[in-house]
């Protein structure tokens, strides 16, 4: 499947996300995009099915000898998430982990400051977050994204991308309630060669977006 560009994605997913819309007593979900290149996706969504939409911010914590490899995530409200298996395989020190944390603190601060401003961020406490990004390859970033979602408080958490491998979406079936992708092609390589617009989306159309 070729998509268009992140605004056709999103229109495509959210047909296949209908299933949700006005879930629980009317209340809709809210849909939250990854920065940069999700929140285009993320905004179709929020539009089709009329629910709220929001940026998550989120910093993958990586081992330091091999930062690819995540021991947890931190997100917005002091979320913090931890993976005590990897530290203990690792090997990862107090020290590591303080030093790493103070980095990304740093990091996730400045990017809900430049995506949000003074805007608070939405209450997800016992509702159904749809988290959306253009596409994952690793998945370690939608993974880490879904896992600061439900620390705060949501009560169910949806993750809608346009494109994964096969292998990729088994194990994230794993990590969440529901996942919805649209296609799993058997030769994947990277998420830009399922778009035929895959330009990098810029800073001023993510606060647009996030204002509309």
């Amino acid at each position: 499947m070729l998509f268009t560009d992140r605004t056709d994605a999103g229109k495509q997913l959210a047909e296949a996300l209908r299933h949700l819309q006005g879930e629980e007593a009317g209340e809709s979900p809210v849909v939250l995009g990854l920065p940069r290149g999700g929140v285009p996706v993320a905004a179709a969504v929020a539009t089709a099915l009329g629910a709220p939409l929001d940026v998550i911010v989120v910093r993958k914590l990586g081992v330091p000898y091999h930062r690819e490899l995540a021991f947890g995530a931190i997100g917005e409200g002091g979320v913090r998430v931890i993976n005590d298996d990897v530290v203990r395989r690792g090997g990862i020190s107090r020290g590591d982990i303080a030093s790493v944390e103070r980095a990304e603190k740093a990091e996730l601060t400045r990017q809900a400051r430049q995506f949000r401003g003074d805007r608070p961020r939405l209450e997800l406490a016992g509702r159904t977050a749809i988290v959306v990004d253009d596409g994952v390859a690793t998945g370690a970033t939608a993974s880490a994204a879904c896992e600061v979602v439900r620390a705060q408080g949501a009560a169910r958490v949806v993750l809608a991308i346009p494109v994964a491998p096969a292998d990729t979406v088994a194990w994230l079936r794993m990590q969440v309630d529901e996942v919805v992708c649209l296609s799993t092609p058997a030769l994947f390589s990277a998420v830009g060669e399922w778009y035929r617009d895959f330009s990098q989306t810029p800073d001023e159309e993510v606060l647009a977006l996030l204002k509309d």
